[in-house]
């Protein structure tokens, strides 16, 4: 090969903020996307400050971030009765040195890909383009098998492969053959957003119920300074018998707020009524939550899996996007200290991928909202007063292990240098 080059799957948040990093530590890319046309698809997210911070580090800082979200203030548990389980500030106002944004997870990945084509050019994203399976050859390059939108099939040779192709990877599926399939445990989500008033500080993730039932809303905008509304995005959850497996069909499909308003009748509070916040939704989707065993490597070769390709988990701990931005950038770092070869994948793969699988089976038991397992175990869901059922430092210490966990300990995160040094290049 004349010159390097690096071939991503998948042209979501992982595989555009891959792109980005290789861009600016000098490794040329491109990235291979199954759809003919990105289109802001999805619903609401959270970009932790550990994400934030390598989104500032790639150049995309506050005054970009702010047009497509919201700074979140505060993350607040409450009861079924209505009653506080616990809360505490995010982002700025935890005293992180960056903030924790609230985004539609479309407008992030339409940022990102808007930024790769201005700084790598309109040739960086090929379209219509699906990566099926790959062989890594003895001269220590990789060939690529792709299908082309109307069905061609093709071949290219690579320096590497990174798979960022989705719960759905291809790559991972070629690695692990007999992989187990997608792990459904019962829970049920429909997703939305409706104009509503923000509660709290304006800016607050709320987690509202039960463990197996609950809903979860925050919002994505700023309030209009007439209106006073927000787009706020919501998640309502229930938990059903999964020994059928999912019976729904479609992995996400559109639904009417009817089909499922009924679990919420009843939940009426001073501050928010659920059901009327829920029927002013638009466009709703059905999910089940899906993810996978984790597996003992993410890297073959030539190949290595990033993203919810490598760590597909369970969107309870509000970190799945962010860890897809951080594996780029950390995978970008092995590349700065080993060279644009196997030794860069391996030494990726050890640093991560047993630490993040961890992060998987604990978003699998509910991960932050854990809490609500405790109550639950203990009084049944329903209480007085929360310190009767979990004392408040059992409640620190269950969220200061969550965090820790998933990479983002205040202090720790704080203290920590640059992932990548300003101006580092890869050396070939």
């Amino acid at each position: 090969m004349s010159q390097p080059k690096v071939l991503i799957a998948g042209g979501g948040i992982a595989g555009m903020s891959m792109a980005l990093t290789l861009h600016q530590i000098g490794v040329p890319c491109v990235v291979l996307e199954t759809v003919s046309e990105l289109k802001p698809l999805g619903v609401g997210i959270n970009v932790q400050p550990n994400a934030v911070r390598e989104l500032f580090d790639l150049g995309i800082g506050a005054e970009k971030l702010d047009q497509i979200g919201v700074k979140c203030r505060e993350w607040a548990l409450v009861g079924l009765k209505g009653n506080p389980v616990y809360s505490e500030p995010r982002g700025l106002e935890a005293g992180y040195n960056w903030p924790q944004y609230s985004v539609h997870r479309g407008k992030l990945q339409m940022l990102l890909y808007q930024e790769v084509l201005d700084r790598l050019g309109p040739d960086a994203v090929r379209l219509g383009v699906r990566v099926t399976g790959y062989t890594n050859n003895d001269d220590d390059t990789v060939t690529v098998e792709t299908v082309a939108a109307d069905g061609t099939q093709g071949q290219e040779t690579a320096s590497m492969l990174i798979a960022a192709d989705g719960i759905h990877s291809a790559v991972r599926a070629q690695m692990y053959p007999d992989q187990p399939p997608i792990h459904w445990g019962g829970a049920i989500m429909w997703r939305g957003t409706s104009p509503a008033v923000p509660i709290r500080t304006g800016a607050s993730f709320v987690g509202l119920g039960r463990a197996r039932h609950r809903i979860v809303f925050y919002p994505i905008s700023p309030a209009d300074p007439e209106a006073g509304l927000s787009e706020v995005n919501w998640i309502a959850e229930v938990t059903v018998d999964n020994s059928e497996g999912w019976k729904g069909g479609d992995w996400n499909k559109k639904v009417e707020i009817k089909d499922f308003i009924h679990h919420f009748d009843g939940w009426e509070y001073d501050w928010i009524n659920v059901p009327e916040f829920l029927s002013k939704a638009g466009t709703v989707y059905e999910y089940p939550m899906i993810d996978r065993d984790p597996v003992p490597s993410w890297a073959d070769g030539r190949v290595v899996l990033i993203g919810d390709a490598a760590h597909p988990m369970y969107p309870t701990g509000s970190n799945g996007a962010s860890q897809a931005i951080v594996d780029a950038r950390n995978l970008g770092a092995s590349f700065i200290a080993h060279g644009l070869n196997e030794t860069a994948f391996d030494d990726f793969d050890a640093r991560f991928c047993e630490d993040v699988s961890q992060v998987v089976l604990r978003n699998r038991g509910a991960g932050p909202f854990g809490l609500l397992n405790l109550i639950d175990e203990r009084c049944g869901g329903e209480f007085d007063d929360i310190n009767d059922v979990v004392p408040e430092d059992e409640r620190r210490e269950f969220m200061a292990r969550y965090k820790a966990a998933a990479g983002f300990a205040i202090e720790t995160l704080n203290a920590s240098p640059r992932t990548i040094a300003e101006g580092a290049k890869v050396a070939f």
